[in-house]
């Protein structure tokens, strides 16, 4: 029997002193932060690893002990016109803290000295303001109240703050993250002094992340565990390429050497460049094809591109809707659209569509729905595809088509709407809490919709494509 990675079985790994809080055990920040630490430490660079913490629930807390936190990362794919297929075993996580069981051992991470730095991906939902929140909570529900509390016991240790580099991929990340967090203090009350150290010993930057991250590879588990010869069910996959936006000052480069480790990461004063390209151009056909796509029985981005049909599609999305309403050099644009679709073309990634699906509603609003609001202000009408998209993720959130992932009050909010049919686009495009607005009083958009699902259900998605798209060459 195949033994299991452990520190046991392969004696001899490097361990780091914990220079790094990381808030989110998952497959992305395992093979994008923890990754990168170790590119670090490998070149004597950082000397460091990070203290994960759980940010909802049980997590992978127990599964990362009993591997003592080891796991292996797999880079499939092409970089640089050569093909890329290598095997790490990381060793950049010290341990795993869950502050549901043990908050003390949370609130003892305050008390480090040698802690620097803190990152987070808790989901695009996961910077958000939950009313509840207490001090007194152990601990508070919210990912910002926890990092309230946990400043909080550091400023009262008459400690350093922390440079806080948030991974989730919404608008602004880091300044939305201190807002909230302000927030908190004012509301529990803890005082004038705590919030100017919270605001001149803390460096809240934004970010942008990017490398496709399919996760464990179910498919391959048995094949890899005889060639890496033990056993990991942590291990995961991701596409070679990686890039790192920090928007932040110039000296954070020197302090997390991670371009001097040869890695694309750009610590920038201004990342909207960035962001805008890399949200509306990769994310946003990821959002658009997903409910389509799983709707004809498709199942990874790799059958989207070999399929003619959707494949036209994510062209034509990115061409004719997406490209002409970015501020940005048109070559430029339509050079990062060619490198996306090789990108998705991947033959070693299994990027499964159900994983991208997770809170689609607030994806759409981030990577889709300020392209279309754009598009019919400036042209007087809908772009035919992105609406085509929004109707299918619409339906796709009834629940008898595509299985749904997504928080409780969204799910509640679309039962409500599809408890009456005949009002359903209606009741969903009127609710703020889901879009930011009203999006009733958007020209034509009511109907579109309501148009566009009445399609949908009558035949099926492809059809809806191949009405649009235009005929293959």
């Amino acid at each position: 029997m195949t033994q299991r990675l452990s520190r046991s079985t392969q004696p001899g790994l490097p361990q780091y002193p914990e220079r790094m809080i990381q808030f989110g055990e998952g497959n992305f920040m395992r093979a994008f932060v923890d990754w990168q630490l170790q590119q670090m430490n490998k070149q004597g660079l950082f000397n460091g690893s990070a203290a994960v913490v759980v940010p909802i629930g049980e997590g992978l807390g127990g599964l990362m002990a009993e591997q003592d936190n080891l796991y292996t990362v797999l880079l499939n794919g092409i970089m640089q016109q050569q093909p890329v297929n290598s095997r790490e075993i990381i060793t950049s996580v010290s341990r795993v803290i869950n502050p549901y069981s043990d908050y003390e051992a949370y609130l003892a991470l305050a008390e480090n000295d040698g802690l620097e730095f803190i990152t987070s991906n808790t989901t695009e939902a996961g910077i958000a303001y939950q009313a509840g929140d207490r001090l007194e909570d152990s601990p508070p529900s919210s990912f910002p109240a926890k990092l309230t509390a946990l400043l909080h016991r550091r400023f009262e240790l008459g400690k350093k703050g922390f440079v806080i580099i948030p991974c989730e991929l919404i608008d602004r990340n880091g300044e939305k993250l201190q807002e909230i967090v302000r927030q908190y203090a004012v509301q529990w009350n803890l005082g004038e002094a705590f919030l100017k150290w919270l605001d001149a010993e803390n460096t809240f930057c934004c970010s942008l992340v990017d490398r496709i991250v399919p996760g464990y590879p179910r498919d391959k588990a048995a094949e890899l565990e005889t060639e890496l010869g033990y056993l990991d069910k942590l291990m995961v996959t991701a596409e070679p390429f990686l890039f790192w936006v920090i928007e932040g000052p110039a000296w954070l480069s020197g302090r997390l050497p991670l371009a001097e480790a040869g890695l694309n990461v750009v610590v920038t004063e201004d990342m909207t460049h960035y962001r805008e390209r890399k949200v509306h151009l990769l994310n946003g056909p990821h959002t658009a094809m997903v409910p389509l796509a799983m709707m004809a029985g498709l199942e990874t981005v790799e059958d989207v591109m070999n399929d003619e049909t959707f494949y036209r599609f994510v062209r034509e999305l990115m061409d004719e809707e997406l490209i002409p309403m970015l501020d940005l050099p048109e070559g430029e644009l339509l050079s990062y659209a060619d490198a996306v679709l090789e990108r998705f073309k991947n033959p070693f990634i299994r990027h499964e569509l159900a994983s991208i699906s997770l809170n689609s509603i607030s994806k759409f609003k981030t990577r889709l729905l300020p392209v279309l609001l754009r598009y019919q202000q400036e042209r007087g009408q809908l772009p035919p595809l992105i609406t085509l998209a929004f109707a299918a993720l619409l339906l796709s959130y009834r629940g008898d088509r595509v299985k749904r992932q997504d928080g409780a009050e969204v799910l509640a909010a679309f039962d409500q709407a599809w408890s009456n049919p005949a009002e359903f686009a209606k009741a969903i495009l009127q609710d703020s809490s889901l879009w930011g607005q009203d999006l009733t009083q958007v020209p034509g958009l009511t109907d579109a919709v309501n148009a566009r699902l009445r399609q949908l259900e009558a035949s099926d998605s492809r059809s809806a494509l191949q009405e649009l798209v235009s005929p293959q060459a």
